[in-house]
C-alpha cells in the first residue's frame, strides 16, 4: 500500500452511503461492515479514494489496503474532512474482486475531548469511496453496496475501547445501504503523514499483591495491545489499560480518573475479546490507549499466550539523537521522545488517556524542542490548519484545536489565553527556523495578524489598578488567561481564580510583545513592509507597558522564578538589566535548593537563561535535580515518559494526573541548543556548546535542512575537547570566547579549563 499525498478525484461520482438501519442514535452501535464485489479488465494505475464519517479500515481482496491507523484522522469535520488516496494496483486482479470497509465511531461520534462528549459531529456513520483505474472511476460507493452490523466489532469507542467477538468474523446477514446527501464541500486531500503502527514491546506477565494478572510492556506509550492466545469458542479475555501501578504495586487507572465522566463509565481503556476455537490473534482497529500496563481478566490458560504493546503515532522519522555520560539524562531524553510520539497522533495533543486534545499552549512550549526530535512539520502543519479553522471572526485563537468542548457559557469564556493563542505565531516561527520553509509563514500569516489585532483591541481595556501606566493601551490585563500554569507550589485553580480577578499583565503583555516582535520579523521576510512597521511599533509600546507595570525601571522584585525567566528570554530587558535579572534568578534557584518553581510557560527557557548569563553550573544542577520538583525525580521513579506534573507519583507512591505529557520534556531542546549548542537562527547554523563536567561527555546529532550536524564534547584532564561535524558553513562559539567561521566538514577544538 502506498498513500498518495495531496490527491483527490477530478470529480466525485461516488455517493455518501449510510450503512446503518434506523436505531436509537444515543445507543452505542456495533461497527458497520460494508462490502462490494466488482469485476475489472485492467488493474494498472489503480487509485482508491476514501473517507468517512467515523474511522475506517479497508481491505481489497482480503488484504489490508491501508497502513493508516484511525483514518481519516481528526479535524473539524464540519469545515474539513481529509480524503486519502491509495495506490492499490498490486491488490487488484483481472476478473472478480472484493472490497470490504469497516466503520467505527472515531472522533466523529465517539467520546472526545475534555468532557468525553459523544456525537460531537453527528450521529451517523457514512462512507465515501471511489476506485479509479487510469483516472476512470470503476467502483463507487452507491446504493448497490451491502452492509451489516453483525460483524465481530460489537462496540467501539476511541477512548473507552473495543469489544470484539471472533465468532462473528464470517458475516452472513446483509442489508441495503442508504444514500445520503452530505455533499463534497468540506472534503480536502490528505496532505499530512498517516498515523501508523510503529515500535512493539513484548509484554511480561506479573502478579500484583492483590492477585491481579497484569502485563508489563516496559514502555508507557500510546497504542494498543496485540494478543495471541489459544482458546475455545466463547471464552473471553478482558484487558484494562493503565499507565502505572499504585503505591501497593497494584493496577490502577486513578491518575487519569475523569471525574464527572465516571457517571458514564469513565475511561476504562478496555478491550473485551471473545474467542473462536483455536489460535486467536487480535489487535483493535478503532481505539488507542495511553498505557504501559494491562490488567487481564480471563479463565483462559495463559501459559502459551503472547501480549505485545504496539506504539501508534504519526509517521515522523526521528531527526535528533542525544547521549551523555549520565544515564538518567539519557533516559530523560528518551522520555521526552516517547511523550512526543505518544501525543503526536495526527495532531499534537496533551495526553493519550484523559483528553487527547490539541491544546495550543502545549504545542507552543514544545515546538522548539519537537523540531530537534522528529520530522514533525507535517503534523504541526495540519494542526495549524485546525487552528485557523478554530479562530473566531474577531481574531481570538481558541485554546484547543480542533475545538471539542461543550460550547457552554463557561467554556466559551475561558478562551484566548496569552501563551496559548500565541501558538499561532510561535509555532510557525519555530518550524520556519528549523526547516527554512517560508510557506509555513505564508499559510499562517493571516491567522497571526488577526490574533495580534485581537490582542491589541483587548489591550485597550485596562483595569483600574493599572490606569496610571502611560502605555496602558498596550498592557494586556483584561480577558481570560491561564497565566504561569502548573507552577509546582501553586494551585492551578487558585492561580486561575487570581488571574480572572486581577488579570495577568506580566505573562500576557510579555507574550503580546513576543508575538508582535516575531510578526514584525515575519512580515519583513514576506515583504509586507507596512505590517512590519506596524507590529514593530506595537512591540516597542508593549515593551514599555510591560516595563512600567511589571518591573521597577527594569528591575524585577518578584519571588517567582518565571518572572525573571520570561523577560530575559523574550528580550524585554536591556543588557545590564537582563544580566541582573539572570543573577537574581540564579539566587532564587540557589535559595530554593536548586529546585525550579517555574510553570508551564517559562520552564522551557529556564536553563538557557541561566547558562547564557554565566550560571552554567546552576543550569546543570537543575537538569540533574533528583528531588521533586526536578527532571530526574520522575526518572528515578522509573518513568519512561514525561509526566504532566512534577510529582505524578509522589514519594509515598500515590499517583495522580497524566504520566504522558510532553510539555516538561521541552528541556530536551536545551540538550541540543545549550548542552551541545546546535542552533539554527536566521537560516544559519550556530554551534555554541555549554559544557559541564557533571556529564563527562555529551553528543548530539541533528538532521538540519543542510544535512547532518554533530556536536560533541568531553572532559580530558585540564581540557574540554570539542568535535563538530558541519554540513555547511557555520559559526562556532567556544566557551573561551573564540568565534570561528567554520567551513563544511569535521572540526576539532580544545579549550583549556
Amino acid at each position: 500500500m502506498t498513500m498518495i499525498p495531496n490527491r483527490m478525484p477530478q470529480s466525485w461520482k461516488a455517493k455518501w452511503i449510510d450503512p446503518e438501519l434506523p436505531h436509537d442514535k444515543d445507543t452505542k452501535q456495533p461497527a458497520s461492515v460494508l462490502h462490494r464485489t466488482f469485476t475489472l479488465e485492467n488493474t494498472e494505475e489503480a487509485v482508491l479514494y476514501i473517507t468517512c464519517h467515523g474511522i475506517y479500515t479497508v481491505t481489497v481482496n482480503g488484504q489490508n489496503a491501508s497502513e493508516f491507523v484511525l483514518a481519516p484522522g481528526t479535524g473539524d469535520y464540519h469545515k474539513r474532512l481529509c480524503v486519502q488516496a491509495y495506490d492499490v494496483s498490486s491488490f487488484l486482479k483481472k476478473g472478480e474482486n472484493a472490497i470490504t470497509v469497516t466503520l467505527g465511531d472515531g472522533w466523529y461520534r465517539g467520546s472526545v475531548g475534555i468532557d468525553g462528549l459523544r456525537n460531537y459531529y453527528g450521529t451517523d456513520l457514512a462512507l465515501l469511496l471511489q476506485l479509479e483505474v487510469n483516472n476512470e472511476p470503476v467502483l463507487c460507493s452507491d446504493e448497490t453496496w451491502q452492509a451489516s452490523q453483525e460483524g465481530p466489532v460489537r462496540e467501539n469507542d476511541l477512548q473507552r475501547g473495543e469489544t470484539y467477538d471472533a465468532r462473528k468474523e464470517e458475516i452472513t446477514e446483509w442489508h441495503n445501504v442508504t444514500v445520503r446527501d452530505y455533499g463534497y464541500a468540506n472534503l480536502e486531500p490528505q496532505r499530512s503523514v498517516p498515523v501508523i503502527e510503529q515500535e512493539r514491546f513484548e509484554g511480561r506477565i506479573i502478579h500484583t499483591p492483590n492477585g491481579e494478572t497484569v502485563i508489563d510492556c516496559s514502555q508507557n506509550l500510546a497504542g494498543y495491545t496485540e494478543l495471541r492466545v489459544k482458546a475455545k469458542a466463547g471464552q473471553k479475555i478482558v484487558l484494562y489499560h493503565g499507565e502505572t501501578l499504585d503505591e501497593n504495586g497494584n493496577f490502577t487507572q486513578t491518575n487519569f480518573d475523569p471525574g464527572d465522566r465516571n457517571k458514564n463509565g469513565g475511561i476504562p481503556q478496555k478491550i473485551e475479546y471473545i474467542c473462536k476455537d483455536g489460535e486467536n490473534v487480535y489487535r483493535p482497529s478503532f481505539c488507542i490507549f495511553g498505557f504501559r500496563y494491562a490488567k487481564i481478566e480471563t479463565e483462559i490458560d495463559l501459559s502459551d499466550a503472547e501480549f505485545t504493546s504496539v506504539a501508534v503515532y504519526s509517521k515522523m522519522p526521528q531527526k535528533g539523537s542525544f547521549r551523555c555520560g549520565n544515564e538518567d539524562v539519557n533516559r530523560l531524553f528518551l522520555n521526552s521522545l516517547w511523550s512526543m510520539r505518544s501525543n503526536f497522533c495526527d495532531i499534537p495533543t496533551d495526553c493519550p488517556t484523559r483528553e487527547r486534545a490539541g491544546w495550543t499552549g502545549d504545542a507552543q512550549v514544545f515546538a522548539p524542542t519537537a523540531v530537534y526530535l522528529a520530522d514533525c512539520l507535517p503534523v504541526y502543519r495540519k494542526w495549524l490548519e485546525e487552528c485557523r479553522c478554530a479562530q473566531r471572526e474577531d481574531g481570538l485563537v481558541q485554546n484547543i484545536a480542533p475545538v471539542n468542548n461543550s460550547g457552554s457559557r463557561i467554556s466559551e469564556m475561558l478562551q484566548g489565553s496569552a501563551g496559548w493563542g500565541d501558538a499561532c505565531v510561535i509555532v510557525p516561527w519555530a518550524l520556519y527556523e528549523a526547516y527554512g520553509d517560508i510557506s509555513i509563514l505564508e499559510e499562517n500569516y493571516d491567522m497571526m495578524r488577526k490574533w495580534l489585532d485581537f490582542t491589541a483591541e483587548r489591550a485597550k481595556k485596562t483595569r483600574l489598578r493599572n490606569m496610571s501606566n502611560p502605555y496602558k493601551k498596550y498592557l494586556v490585563d483584561e480577558g481570560f488567561h491561564f497565566g504561569e500554569w502548573c507552577q509546582p507550589d501553586v494551585s492551578n485553580m487558585e492561580a486561575m481564580k487570581n488571574t480572572m480577578m486581577h488579570g495577568a499583565p506580566e505573562p500576557a503583555t510579555a507574550y503580546f510583545f513576543r508575538s508582535a516582535s516575531l510578526l514584525s520579523e515575519i512580515a519583513q521576510i514576506l515583504g509586507k513592509k507596512e505590517d512590519a512597521e506596524k507590529y514593530a511599533d506595537i512591540a516597542v509600546k508593549a515593551k514599555r507597558a510591560y516595563r512600567y507595570t511589571c518591573t521597577e525601571k527594569g528591575v524585577i522584585t518578584s519571588e517567582r522564578q518565571c518572572e525573571y525567566v520570561r523577560p530575559v528570554a523574550f528580550g524585554l530587558l536591556s543588557g545590564d538589566e537582563a544580566q541582573n535579572a539572570a543573577d537574581a534568578l540564579n539566587d532564587l534557584v540557589v535559595k530554593n535548593g536548586y529546585h525550579l518553581n517555574t510553570g508551564f510557560l517559562s520552564t522551557p527557557d529556564l536553563c538557557s537563561v541561566l547558562a547564557e548569563h554565566g550560571h552554567t553550573d546552576t543550569a546543570y544542577r537543575l537538569l540533574l535535580q533528583e528531588d521533586c520538583p526536578g527532571w530526574l525525580y520522575a526518572v528515578k521513579k522509573g518513568a519512561t515518559s514525561i509526566w504532566e506534573t512534577w510529582d505524578g507519583i509522589r514519594e509515598d507512591g500515590t499517583v495522580h494526573d497524566s504520566l504522558n505529557h510532553y510539555s516538561y520534556g521541552a528541556v530536551s531542546g536545551w540538550l541540543f541548543s545549550g548542552v551541545c549548542g546546535i542552533k539554527r537562527k536566521n537560516q544559519k547554523l550556530i554551534i555554541q556548546p555549554y559544557p559541564h563536567p557533571s556529564l563527562g561527555y555529551a553528543e548530539a546529532k541533528w538532521e538540519a535542512p543542510e544535512g547532518t550536524v554533530t556536536s560533541s564534547w568531553k572532559y580530558e584532564e585540564q581540557n574540554v575537547i570539542f568535535d563538530i561535524t558541519l554540513p555547511c558553513e557555520a559559526e562556532v562559539i567556544l566557551p573561551d570566547g573564540r568565534k570561528i567561521n567554520a567551513e563544511k566538514g569535521e572540526h576539532h577544538y580544545e579549550v583549556l579549563l
